[in-house]
């Protein structure tokens, strides 16, 4: 089952070599490196190349802005593969998952998946039962992979192609039985 796997996965270790943190405010000039990046290289098939929509996903992610979503609490994470930024990514609260970005020169190599499997875990530990997240066309896979499942489309983005997705953060039932009062004899 999918879902088994992607809560597996979740609290799975991250590929040697690999840090998982918190952003700070020292970071935002490689979030912001990374975030562009992967969206103008990555991200092809969501906006074909088209100038004005490449600008428009681009347009709020630059260490100005950056820097506020971090000074304003906003949870931004970050893993580092050999002392470089490869990978972003961001929750808010209430199960959402705002960012997840892979710098193209670290596809392939497990980082997306360790990022979001802490991600998936910070939710978890703030008592969040079930994650929700917009992605793009170009993402869709991973999820699935990872055991997200798509709800629809997204409303709000013109430009770029977009998927809501969800997935239960219930842990995995190992198939032991849980005893009930009832069940106990003295």
């Amino acid at each position: 089952m999918q879902n088994k796997r992607g809560i597996a996965q979740a609290f799975s270790e991250p590929p040697a070599g690999l840090m998982l943190r918190r952003a700070t405010v020292f970071d935002v000039f490689d979030l912001s490196r990374v975030l562009i990046r992967s969206i103008t290289q990555l991200c092809r098939v969501d906006h074909g190349d088209d100038p004005q929509a490449v600008a428009e996903w681009t347009a709020n992610k630059d260490p100005e802005t950056i820097r506020g979503w971090i000074k304003a609490g906003a949870q931004i994470w970050l893993a580092e593969r050999a002392g470089q930024v490869a990978a972003v990514g961001g929750l808010r609260e209430g199960g959402e998952i705002t960012l997840l970005y892979i710098d193209p020169a670290h596809t392939g190599l497990g980082v997306g998946s360790a990022l979001l499997a802490r991600l998936e875990q910070e939710l978890a530990a703030a008592g969040c039962t079930e994650a929700q997240l917009e992605g793009t066309r170009t993402a869709q896979a991973f999820y699935i992979r990872h055991g997200w499942k798509p709800t629809g489309g997204c409303a709000a983005r013109k430009s770029i192609s977009c998927f809501e997705m969800r997935k239960s953060l219930h842990p995995v039932d190992s198939g032991l039985r849980t005893a009930h009062p009832g069940d106990m004899t003295r």
